[in-house]
Parts: C-alpha cells; sequence; structure tokens
C-alpha cells in the first residue's frame, strides 16, 4: 500500500494560492500572523530587529504545532518613543489596529479557524489585546488569540540569558545581550558587534520611556549591554520561546 504524505511549506508568501487551497483542504487552519517593527535597535543592530524575530519564530512555532501556516509580517508597528534616531518608521494604534483587522478579515474568508496575532515589539502589546477582544465579538466563530503578554517575553528571553550568566539588566530589554544574541542567531551578518556598546543599565519606569522617548533614557538606543551576547545564547532563546509559544497556544486552542 502506498502511502501519500502531504507536504507543504510554512510561509504563505512563499507560496501559490493552490498550494493554499490544498493546505487548508488538508486541515491547515491555523495561521500565525507576526507583528513587527521597524525602528532603532542601538548602533550595532538593523532597524528590522523585532521583524526578523517575529518571522523566525512563527515559523519554529508553526513547525511544532503542526498543520500551521505564517503570514509575511506586519511592519511598521507603533514605535513613537524610538523616533528620536534615524529610520525608525511608526504607526498610530489605531493604524496599526485596522491593518491588522484587514488582514486577519482576508485570512478568515479564505477558511482559517485559528488566528495566532504574534507581536514582537513592546508598543504593539496594547493595540493587538484591544483588537482581540473587539475581533472576538465580530467573528465568533473563528479563534483569534495572541498567546504572550510582553511581561512573559521578556521573562523568557532573560531567563535563558542568566543560564549564559548574564545577568537581566545586561540582557535589557531593548538592544541588550537577549535581542542581541537572538540577531546574532538569525541573522548574524546584520550585527555589528565592533559598534555593540554598554546601554543604560539605571532605572526607569514605562511612563518616561513612552512618554519621553527612548532617546531621553538612553543616548544610544540601547538599553542593556549587547556586549555579552552569543549566537548559542539566541539560538537557546528561540528554541525556548518557540517551545513556551507551543505550550501556551495548545492550551489556548486546546489543541
Amino acid at each position: 500500500m502506498v502511502v501519500v504524505v502531504f507536504m507543504v511549506k510554512v510561509r504563505i508568501d512563499e507560496m501559490s494560492w493552490v498550494e493554499v487551497r490544498e493546505a487548508l483542504d488538508n486541515g491547515f487552519d491555523t495561521v500565525i500572523v507576526p507583528v513587527g517593527s521597524i525602528e532603532q535597535h542601538g548602533p550595532h543592530l538593523p532597524l528590522g530587529t523585532d521583524t526578523f524575530v517575529g518571522e523566525a519564530l512563527s515559523v519554529m512555532i508553526a513547525e511544532k504545532l503542526g498543520k500551521t501556516l505564517v503570514t509575511p509580517p506586519i511592519t511598521p508597528g507603533c514605535s513613537q518613543h524610538h523616533m528620536g534616531f534615524p529610520g525608525t518608521l511608526t504607526l498610530k494604534p489605531e493604524t496599526l489596529m485596522q491593518v491588522v483587522r484587514d488582514v486577519c478579515k482576508c485570512l478568515i474568508k479564505h477558511g482559517f479557524k485559528n488566528i495566532i496575532l504574534l507581536p514582537t515589539h513592546g508598543g504593539n502589546f496594547a493595540p493587538i489585546e484591544t483588537l482581540i477582544m473587539e475581533l472576538a465579538m465580530e467573528h465568533k466563530d473563528v479563534k483569534i488569540i495572541s498567546p504572550l503578554k510582553l511581561e512573559e517575553l521578556i521573562k523568557v528571553m532573560n531567563d535563558v540569558m542568566a543560564e549564559y550568566g548574564v545577568t537581566f539588566k545586561e540582557a535589557g530589554v531593548h538592544a541588550g545581550a537577549a535581542e542581541t544574541s537572538a540577531i546574532l542567531y538569525i541573522k548574524k551578518d546584520l550585527v555589528k558587534m565592533d559598534k555593540a556598546v554598554e546601554g543604560f543599565m539605571g532605572e526607569y519606569t514605562i511612563s518616561q520611556l513612552y512618554s519621553y522617548g527612548i532617546r531621553a533614557i538612553s543616548s544610544t538606543g540601547v538599553l542593556g549591554d549587547p556586549r555579552r551576547a552569543s549566537a548559542d545564547a539566541g539560538r537557546r532563546m528561540m528554541e525556548k520561546l518557540a517551545e513556551y509559544y507551543v505550550e501556551k497556544i495548545k492550551k489556548e486552542l486546546k489543541v
């Protein structure tokens, strides 16, 4: 007896419409939508850092979940607090919400039953959380979730860095050792470690960050110390994040 195994790519932008239709017909009714940003990440990391992390993480999650596809990332995000640095692009929260809403409506029309919104930039979490509540009322026959809060994402990343002897302040929350490690693993050729410098390591509040912008806190745009980064820590971090997301997604989707 010959057993035919249905194979499919993960990213829908690399597929034809026929391949997407076949995937849906074969039970691929879950889709991940990465929501990234184009914003400064210090003098050593690319502006697309959050987007690159979201892309790679979404593919890893999809492969672990099975029968799951991934859309291209949505960018820019809500990065007003980074506008003190050239190259940063930002959307108003309502604009980002409308773009994501329109993307979700397309996916629902095509037959996807589970939509996972995956923000990897701090400024995107609140708009996405608000949007999910609105979409839940509009589309009761589709599950639309965003499984992690920003605090969880940071904790998982920094817990992994602690395994490598990196402190919470060194790991940082923006362009520090944690994010630098991730990009060293994902896109090493875009990291300029010779430009990496210790960033702000003191105390600040989220209110200060959003009210005055990150430049008022750090002249380099770095919160943490990227010099403690390593590609191996980045590999471990991405694997741990993918595992953590999969566990949360399965609980929320009850699969």
